[in-house]
Formats: structure tokens, sequence, C-alpha cells
């Protein structure tokens, strides 16, 4: 488990808090000493097909097909 912070230090504090989680600190925010929610960096985590899943390619975009062709479903590097 992460650094505990209540909410009223995690207001205060936010920034140093999400630089914090940029260097790969988790932080747990508590309410009245119990945990309610959890603060990490998105650099940390794994991105995966499903968050890419919404994504679009606009039709005006400027690329070679190749590289288009990595985006699209199927693409073994996913």
């Amino acid at each position: 488990m992460g650094t505990a912070v209540s909410i009223a230090q995690a207001k205060a504090e936010f920034a140093s808090l999400v630089a914090r989680t940029e260097a790969g600190e988790e932080i747990i925010v508590t309410r009245n000493g119990r945990p309610v929610a959890r603060l990490t960096g998105l650099a940390s985590q794994p991105v995966t097909y499903d968050d890419l899943a919404g994504l679009r390619i606009d039709e005006d975009l400027a690329l070679p097909e190749d590289m288009i062709a990595d985006f699209m479903p199927g693409h073994d590097d996913l």
C-alpha cells in the first residue's frame, strides 16, 4: 500500500502529490482514516488494446499506410 494522505492534505498538496505519482509513488487518499481513493502515475500502468479501442484516426491525417495499419485491430504488436 502507498503513502496515505487525508482528503484535506490531498487538496492542499495536489500538485506535489501528482509529481510524486509521476515518480512512481502510489498515494492513498483517506477519509476519516479509511482509504477511499488511490492516485497512481499513468506511465506505470501498461496500455492495453481496450484502452485504445475508442481512438479513431482522422481521415485527413497524412500518415503512411503501414503506420496507420499499426493502429488497426489484429496488429501483431498490440
